[in-house]
């Protein structure tokens, strides 16, 4: 390839071989209607590798989960005993300091007291938050806990601040 480009150049400029040779213009010479045909191969095969291992790179550190894990039996209890529920924000109101702290932070400065919009996006955070491959392996009532526990969380960091991270993300 690299000899054909030099050969190329002798006829016409480098940037006209290079074009060539990129399919932005039409070749005009033999030697660069090879360059062209080179090009139009190995061009796309480049751009192919290299996606390919970016995307097999990708795959190969995402986390591995065991599927013994994920497929387990449950037990008779776990079967009978319902889910549990996304807590309501206003029954935290007084109950603890840290909690007031996220409840003044997240439903009065980022929602300006709408408390149903609020817990509607609380709710969704903690749900999307649920479905994430890092609680896959946690029973229900232990996913939901420490869902709800993280997110308290991280929605403190952004409440003080006034933002919520679901009215920004549906706002764009």
């Amino acid at each position: 390839m690299g000899i054909l480009y030099i050969y190329a150049t002798r006829s016409t400029s480098y940037s006209e071989v290079y074009k060539t040779f990129t399919l932005i213009d039409p070749p005009h010479h033999v030697l660069l209607w090879i360059a062209s045909l080179i090009g139009w191969l190995l061009v796309p095969a480049i751009i192919g590798g290299v996606a390919g291992h970016i995307i097999a790179t990708r795959i190969q550190s995402a986390k591995q989960l065991s599927t013994s894990g994920l497929y387990r039996k449950r037990t008779f209890g776990e079967v009978v005993r319902p889910p549990g529920l996304i807590a309501y924000l206003g029954s935290h109101y007084n109950k603890r300091p840290e909690l007031h702290f996220f409840l003044d932070g997240f439903v009065r400065k980022a929602h300006r007291n709408h408390w149903s919009v609020a817990q509607d996006h609380y709710e969704v955070l903690v749900r999307d938050t649920m479905c994430t491959v890092e609680f896959a392996e946690l029973g229900r009532r232990d996913c939901l806990r420490l869902a709800e526990d993280m997110n308290s969380i991280h929605l403190r960091i952004a409440a003080v601040s006034g933002k919520c991270v679901v009215c920004d993300a549906r706002q764009n």
